[in-house]
């Protein structure tokens, strides 16, 4: 499945029966933020949702999961359990294989939240002796009112060790249509699995993100927001 092309399909579906991101959000039950990464193809709707978008808006499953209108056809409900079967049956063997080749008793978990007064973050780090895997969603600006609307922004993932700093991943927005900065960070979720460093190796302020958010006048604001590891490792 392209999950970049599904995304397309359901922005179009949604466009064409006059309804916002909130509004299709309210409809199933989830966040504008969740709609906002279905339509960027960073994330699908679960089976349920999509078999209810089909029958909502008189679209053949088929065409949501290949992301383009086909031609109707009589007699597909077999074709349509068929493939729903086989997403299922796929959709199981890789949640078999992430739990038989993931799971790891010695693994713990940390929190990790802002050091900084102007956002709200919430993340965890989960380790072993080996590997870390990194998570950090919710990314919430909550200093002074910030009315701007910004045509690029940046937000990258630092650490930072001996004044050498190694960008881990990077969001970019640089659209035609120019985005509020919280807006934009609650699209965003920082997830890095199999990262080479472990808990033993971050100290505080080891890990920050930086932001710059360039506005139309193309003055650009920075921010560097320090990360702290709940206890020691």
């Amino acid at each position: 499945m392209d999950q970049e092309k599904i995304g397309k399909f359901i922005k179009e579906i949604r466009i064409k029966n006059n309804l916002t991101q909130k509004d299709l959000a309210e409809k199933y039950g989830v966040t504008y933020q969740a709609v906002s990464k279905w339509e960027n193809g960073k994330n699908i709707p679960d089976i349920a949702l999509l078999k209810q978008m089909s029958q909502d808006f008189n679209i053949n499953i088929e065409d949501i999961l290949n992301g383009t209108y086909t031609k109707k056809k009589k007699n597909n409900h077999k074709k349509i359990i068929f493939i729903l079967g086989g997403i299922i049956i796929a959709l199981a063997i890789i949640f078999t294989a992430y739990i038989l080749f993931h799971h790891d008793d010695s693994f713990e978990f940390k929190t990790i939240s802002s050091q900084c007064d102007q956002f709200t973050i919430t993340g965890s780090l989960a380790y072993n002796s080996n590997i870390s895997s990194i998570y950090i969603s919710d990314i919430n600006y909550c200093g002074a009112e910030d009315n701007t609307n910004y045509q690029k922004i940046e937000c990258t993932l630092y650490e930072k060790e001996n004044n050498t700093k190694t960008a881990i991943q990077t969001y970019h927005y640089e659209e035609e249509q120019p985005t509020k900065l919280d807006d934009f960070l609650k699209t965003i979720t920082f997830k890095v699995d199999d990262y080479p460093q472990i808990c033993k190796t971050y100290e505080e302020n080891n890990l920050y993100l930086e932001i710059k958010a360039t506005d139309e006048a193309n003055k650009t604001t920075s921010y560097e927001i320090p990360l702290s590891i709940e206890d020691n490792c």
